[in-house]
């Protein structure tokens, strides 16, 4: 039973990059397509999945009722949302929510910018910890004792020449992220997109979010980005007020 659930949100998740067939869903799962085929049932009878005229299968509705539900259940969220859209609003970039969940850092909001060029970065979608503002900054509030083993977790691939890729040199990028309470992608996560991001705290302190903005480096480079940081700071200060953050 927990193979074949296993399996089954394997087949969700394949469905989430896009449409596929019976044979290319074996074919990732490295299983017979009878298989696939036997757990597609009951994801098709109960709407997570769905069969077309063309022999693909794509999510199904009753996906996008749970992530909508996700979505309004996820406090932070509904407090950002008016900081976030004013942010956006006055400063036209593309604008990011994230928070941790388990070992990961997920894009919980996205607010696009009025360029043309759009990222690839969608809600629902799990950040690079080595290589996005957000993962930097939310990972730099644990204590070592929590952080180093989930450093050593982290899948250190190349994603630009930029990228962090040296465990150690990642733990020098959080020591400074913690002294200056921000964190800085530099072409490192997407190729000529540079990003920025500050923490979000709760009542208790914690941090519990981080909002970041990003923009290509052909509409502004980085160091005009930062003429943003502040604005940033008083927009997730705001946030953090919200939730009960009272600085000391």
């Amino acid at each position: 039973m927990s193979q074949s659930l296993t399996r089954a949100l394997e087949i969700l998740r394949l469905l989430g990059e896009g449409p596929a067939t019976l044979d290319e869903l074996a074919d990732e799962l490295g299983v017979h397509k009878t298989t696939v085929l036997r757990l597609l049932r009951p994801l098709t009878d109960a709407r997570f999945a769905y069969h077309d005229d063309a022999h693909r299968y794509h999510l199904g509705s009753r996906v996008f009722d749970l992530a909508a539900r996700a979505s309004e259940q996820r406090g932070i969220r509904e407090i950002a949302a008016p900081h976030l859209v004013a942010f956006n609003r006055e400063y036209g970039r593309t604008t990011h929510l994230a928070a941790r969940e388990g070992d990961a850092v997920v894009y919980i909001d996205k607010l696009e910018s009025r360029d043309l060029i759009r990222m690839y970065s969608r809600i629902g979608m799990e950040a690079n910890l080595n290589s996005s503002a957000v993962g930097k900054v939310i990972l730099a509030a644990l204590p070592d004792a929590e952080l180093r083993p989930l450093v050593a977790g982290i899948d250190f691939a190349w994603r630009t020449p930029n990228t962090i890729v040296d465990p150690s040199v990642y733990l020098h990028e959080i020591e400074t992220v913690r002294e200056q309470d921000w964190a800085a992608d530099r072409e490192e996560n997407e190729p000529s997109i540079n990003c920025i991001a500050a923490p979000v705290r709760d009542a208790s302190g914690a941090v519990v979010a981080a909002v970041s903005v990003s923009v290509p480096d052909v509409v502004l480079p980085f160091d005009r980005l930062l003429d943003l940081l502040e604005p940033l700071r008083t927009t997730c200060a705001a946030i953090s007020a919200d939730c009960g953050y009272r600085p000391r």
